[in-house]
């Protein structure tokens, strides 16, 4: 049996960050791990996903648990309404990204249901939001404050998963194009990946990027996971917006 994984040491308390996110001031990576469900393994029951979540050492920064109502996610599987509530190693909850029923279809008419997410510090307190820029071919995304307004974009690759790449990069650039910072992808393996929806991601930004901005960087990682990469409820179309 594997050994529980270590916890990452609290840092010092910083008064000028929100409680739980001064975890982020120490990192500029980190890798988000979705743990195996074996019911979906063998069935096409649609469980809530959970996501252990950790920096470059290995330590555990933060547990991932959905919450979201049953009948949708068999209905309505990636186009779930769910509410991510993220926690630290003395289970205190630190942040809550909010996804609302969405269509992931790519035509332009649903483009007043374009993807959208708001992420929580402490919750209540609304940080920032993530919204989707409407495409057919090269999907990106705008990291938004707390008053909507623009930061970061995120830029997909080739139609959104990368034209059959095994790790697709979804690169973090500023609103001038400069990359600074990038959410990848990782290969799982051929049985996890062929049985299970389970993904494995990293996330790279700069060290001393506010800690609101990687709150929230961290959201946009959770919104691309099940755009592209839950099962969907279309077919031919693996996500989109």
């Amino acid at each position: 049996m594997a050994a529980p994984p270590q916890w990452m040491p609290a840092p010092q308390v910083d008064p000028n960050c929100p409680k739980g996110l001064e975890y982020l001031t120490q990192i500029d990576q980190l890798v988000v791990k979705q743990q195996v469900e074996l019911l979906e393994a063998f069935t096409d029951y649609e469980g809530a996903n959970k996501y252990n979540i950790f920096n470059t050492l290995g330590q555990q920064v933060y547990f991932a648990a959905e919450q979201s109502n049953c009948l949708e996610r068999q209905c309505c599987l990636n186009a779930r309404s769910f509410e991510m509530r993220i926690v630290d190693n003395l289970q205190a909850e630190v942040m809550i990204i909010k996804r609302p029923l969405r269509c992931t279809s790519s035509c332009y008419c649903c483009a007043s249901w374009r993807q959208f997410m708001s992420v929580e510090s402490p919750p209540g307190n609304t940080i920032g939001y993530i919204q989707a820029e409407l495409s057919f071919v090269n999907p990106s995304f705008l990291i938004l404050g707390p008053n909507m307004e623009p930061q970061l974009r995120i830029q997909a690759p080739c139609f959104g998963h990368g034209c059959c790449t095994c790790e697709p990069k979804y690169k973090v650039q500023t609103l001038d194009e400069q990359e600074i910072g990038l959410i990848q992808k990782k290969w799982s393996g051929f049985a996890k990946e062929a049985f299970t929806e389970a993904d494995n991601f990293s996330i790279n930004f700069p060290m001393d990027l506010d800690v609101k901005v990687k709150a929230v960087l961290m959201g946009a990682l959770f919104m691309i996971d099940f755009l592209y990469f839950e099962k969907s409820s279309h077919d031919d179309d693996s996500g989109g917006y």
